[in-house]
């Protein structure tokens, strides 16, 4: 009832086969690991895509330029106004707040404007109710 395992020569040489089993056996068991414990990586991008239409592109908003000179005088796109004429001044921006789509007002003031006038114009525009206005040019001050 005896089982023979080695070779029947009797030499003592090294046996030269690796045995694989328990290889095999941890690997497996390192696999199964990392399945379970790694989560499902599902990365889904969600993108809105424009929806083609046939409606010509939105044009470009219309933009009005204030320059105030260093001696206080208010040019309206390129056009000087009369010195002290607040009233055409005013005309002019309630004709912008009065648009529904109002237009771009940038003001541009000289480096050595004094502040007063800048500070009017800005009063006038919020009191008539110009929303889009901006200060253009601060590169200037720098």
């Amino acid at each position: 009832m005896g089982m023979n395992v080695g070779s029947s020569g009797g030499d003592d040489a090294p046996m030269m086969d690796i045995n694989t089993t328990p290889l095999i056996d941890v690997m497996l068991v390192l696999l199964i690991m990392f399945i379970i414990t790694i989560p499902i990586q599902t990365h889904a991008v969600k993108m809105n895509m424009p929806v083609p239409s046939s409606s010509p592109p939105p044009r470009p908003p219309e933009i009005i330029r204030i320059d105030v000179d260093f001696d206080g005088t208010i040019g309206w796109n390129g056009e000087v106004l009369q010195p002290g004429d607040r009233a055409g001044l005013e005309w002019r921006l309630g004709v912008v707040a009065s648009q529904p789509d109002q237009a771009e007002v940038h003001l541009r003031p000289n480096k050595l404007v004094t502040y007063k006038h800048v500070a009017m114009i800005l009063a006038t525009a919020q009191r008539l109710g110009v929303t889009k206005i901006g200060i253009v040019g601060n590169e200037q001050f720098l």
